[in-house]
């Protein structure tokens, strides 16, 4: 996949976004894009790049202090005045976002949170998923997961333009938040109750944990209850975005039917 690579010269070439350079960088900030990750060169704290790491603390990046070597490995180039960051290729929404798509359909809030995807592809999948079981949204954390990036809008068939993503710092806040706006969480986990005996409907946050993990342990006691798929098969578990497909669509499914 081809890069965007935007310095203090405006060289532009491809898709995912890579700003180069202190005055670049604080632009982008100023812009308002989401910058996905920032790496800073060790024992570079200037003026100007301490005030973008304290753009970066406001804006919740996830950032990191690395040596010169890897700047140049990140763009390329030695002209990275020792800060390089890592843009999304799309904005994000907010909860309310969210919760103003299930207003606007006038139906009860139906949301997706992702705990801790990592593949682009699971992403892009789910992403597809959710929009066509009629979710209003995703949510996903800023840290240990993939972003919005070209690869997840490929993968989503360009559901991504559709479905409303909101990108949080702690996914267990957030939660309990919608809690007191009346949704129930449910999160997949193989010893929770079978999907099929549970009831769905009404206001709701399914929760998808990540590949090989599963979901969170503070995350899942913060949901409301687990739910499980009933399977037949000599092994344990289901791909991140096929799990997510099969509980997206019940709920789907007990919708239409209630």
């Amino acid at each position: 996949m081809k890069k965007e690579i935007i310095n203090d010269k405006n060289h532009i070439d491809g898709q995912q976004g890579i700003v180069i350079g202190r005055n670049s960088v604080a632009e982008a900030y100023r812009a308002g894009r989401s910058v996905e990750k920032l790496f800073v060169q060790k024992a570079t704290e200037s003026g100007p790049i301490e005030s973008i790491i304290k753009q970066a603390k406001r804006a919740g990046t996830v950032y990191s202090f690395v040596d010169k070597s890897r700047l140049k490995q990140l763009c390329g180039s030695d002209q990275h005045q020792g800060v390089v960051a890592f843009v999304s290729d799309y904005s994000y929404a907010t909860v309310d976002d969210i919760l103003q798509a299930a207003r606007d359909a006038e139906e009860d809030p139906f949301v997706i949170v992702a705990d801790g995807i990592q593949d682009p592809h699971n992403l892009g999948a789910i992403i597809r998923s959710a929009h066509q079981a009629g979710a209003h949204g995703l949510i996903i954390p800023k840290r240990r997961a993939v972003g919005l990036t070209q690869v997840v809008a490929s993968a989503s068939a360009g559901a991504v333009n559709y479905l409303p993503v909101a990108r949080v710092t702690n996914l267990t806040q957030t939660i309990q938040e919608l809690q007191a706006k009346g949704l129930w969480f449910s999160a997949a986990d193989m010893e929770g109750e079978s999907l099929y005996t549970c009831d769905l409907t009404g206001p709701i946050g399914l929760v998808i944990g990540g590949e090989g993990s599963g979901v969170s342990r503070l995350v899942r006691e913060t949901c409301d209850r687990t739910v499980s798929i009933p399977m037949k098969g000599k092994i344990d578990s289901l791909n991140a975005s096929v799990a997510a497909g099969i509980l997206m669509f019940e709920v789907l499914h007990q919708r239409e039917n209630k």
